[in-house]
């Protein structure tokens, strides 16, 4: 390029980024920093905090900007869907979106990676997991929870148990999802576990900052795969808990790194690999 290059003729780099509020404690920066950089890719990925009053301003203010698409955090994930053109099955059935492409047809199409990114960290992470060896028990019900019940149920997952401090969001799940969850109170969340295959905490609790997550583990089975969504800190009380029972234990940090794929994929031309550096990189 030179001083005479026409407008038209110039390349820009690809711009995306991730908005949220707040949104500076967010880890995608880091990984997609690392993955252009890997890969030698002229582009740039930016957190946007984004007041909720704002979004569909900046939905549409994004593309002229030269983005190419955008990861969406709390508290955007329901309301960008709204504002989509398209919307992925699966971002529908979760009632949520998590990834934005925006199209050369000025279309926004919204998507919903973080159950893929769930199931895609249990193979990575334990390549001896199988889906239908047992139930499947869930603490939680909110916005990860419903992608983590979607995937399980999609791999296969023969009965899924469920349970959340408000009953009524499990009875929700039940009601979209179908006969194969199971509601249980919060009082006999320990009694869900009993010969479950695979257990995820898909709550906040147990987080740093956060109240623990109390829920006594003694039906659990040493034979149990344990996943914990909370991935600061790494090994949270309940998989440490989980592990000291003879449990094998997935932590969540690559949900959060495999998740992040497909969208660098679409946005970038490149599908980046998730492996012990880009893990390493993302927890310095």
């Amino acid at each position: 390029m030179t001083e005479d290059t026409p407008i038209s003729e110039i390349r820009h780099a690809p711009l995306a980024g991730v908005i949220g509020l707040p949104i500076a404690h967010s880890r995608s920066p880091k990984l997609h920093a690392h993955w252009l950089k890997r890969y030698a890719i002229d582009g740039y990925y930016i957190p946007m905090p984004v007041m909720p009053e704002n979004l569909a301003e900046m939905l549409r203010a994004l593309p002229r900007l030269g983005f190419v698409g955008i990861n969406v955090t709390i508290p955007h994930k329901e309301a960008v869907l709204t504002l989509a053109d398209v919307v992925t099955d699966r971002a529908a059935l979760i009632g949520a979106a998590n990834t934005l492409i925006f199209r050369p047809d000025g279309k926004i199409h919204a998507d919903n990676t973080d159950g893929y990114g769930f199931i895609a960290n249990l193979r990575q992470s334990a390549p001896e997991w199988v889906p239908d060896r047992g139930p499947a028990a869930i603490i939680g019900a909110g916005g990860a929870a419903r992608a983590v019940v979607a995937s399980l149920l999609d791999s296969g997952v023969g009965e899924l148990r469920i349970t959340n401090r408000t009953r009524v969001r499990s009875e929700q799940i039940r009601s979209e999802f179908g006969a194969r969850v199971i509601v249980y109170d919060w009082a006999q969340a320990g009694n869900m576990l009993e010969g479950s295959a695979t257990v995820v905490n898909a709550t906040s609790l147990g987080m740093r900052g956060k109240q623990p997550l109390r829920i006594p583990l003694d039906a659990l089975s040493p034979d149990a795969l344990v996943t914990d969504l909370v991935y600061t800190p790494l090994i949270t009380p309940f998989l440490a808990e989980a592990q000291a029972r003879g449990c094998r234990i997935v932590d969540g940090l690559g949900m959060l790194l495999h998740q992040a794929a497909p969208g660098f994929e679409r946005w970038f031309g490149q599908r980046p690999t998730v492996d012990d550096e880009t893990r390493r990189i993302v927890l310095e």
